[in-house]
């Protein structure tokens, strides 16, 4: 509950997670009982590679309430059916764009970077000649951009600055160092967590248990 209040109507927020694995539903069902009982946070920006969750209302299923979302980000949305039909319908803006790509756009916000740069998504529905990944008629503004390079077509995506980014992480210690050694892999969270951190953004890991300080191996700590 303490957490679900760190989260501000029309902030970007990021969730970590694979499907149905490292997802921290925790925090995303506080979040999503927040909104039901208050109506806040809303008009969010929900920001993910992976689909989370496991089609039974987990997962990326949590932000699926009409005025909770302003807008949706997304590399893969299978898993969270209730968030896919309402992009469709024109409940919020909606993009999916590759998933490989954003797990890049992790890492070039960390970086300050102007944007990803690959030539991923040329010639597909992602290109902005083919509709720029948007999925409904509401969805207006261009997050990806044709440039030329040394006489040669690339897509730049845009950078998406984040507010709030939840991840599920093994043990923590009292320094904040966070270990995922117990999860089925890192997954995009060390660059998740860098990005949202030089966005200015609050990093919120739900973890198994807080140990003492010292006490992690520090080749195990990805946070």
């Amino acid at each position: 509950e303490e957490a679900a209040l760190l989260v501000n109507d029309g902030d970007t927020i990021s969730t970590g997670g694979f499907v149905s694995s490292a997802c921290p539903e925790a925090l995303s069902k506080a979040v999503e009982k927040r909104f039901l009982e208050t109506g806040h946070p809303r008009d969010l920006t929900l920001f993910f590679a992976a689909c989370q969750g496991n089609r039974d209302g987990s997962g990326g299923d949590r932000y699926a309430h009409e005025g909770m979302l302003k807008r949706a980000v997304g590399g893969h949305w299978d898993r969270a059916p209730k968030l896919g039909e309402m992009a469709l319908a024109g409940k919020f803006e909606a993009y999916d764009l590759p998933q490989g790509v954003i797990g890049h756009m992790y890492r070039d916000i960390a970086a300050h970077k102007i944007g990803t740069i690959t030539h991923v998504g040329l010639y597909t529905f992602v290109d902005p000649r083919n509709g720029g990944g948007k999925l409904n008629e509401c969805t207006k503004e261009d997050l990806v951009k044709l440039v030329n390079i040394e006489g040669e077509e690339r897509l730049l995506y845009k950078p998406i600055p984040i507010d709030v980014c939840l991840v599920r992480a093994c043990y923590a210690d009292e320094y904040g160092n966070c270990t995922v050694h117990r999860k089925i892999g890192p997954l995009d969270v060390t660059a998740q967590c860098q990005a949202t951190k030089n966005s200015g953004g609050k990093v919120i890991v739900q973890v198994e248990k807080i140990v003492q300080g010292g006490s992690l191996d520090p080749k195990l700590v990805k946070i």
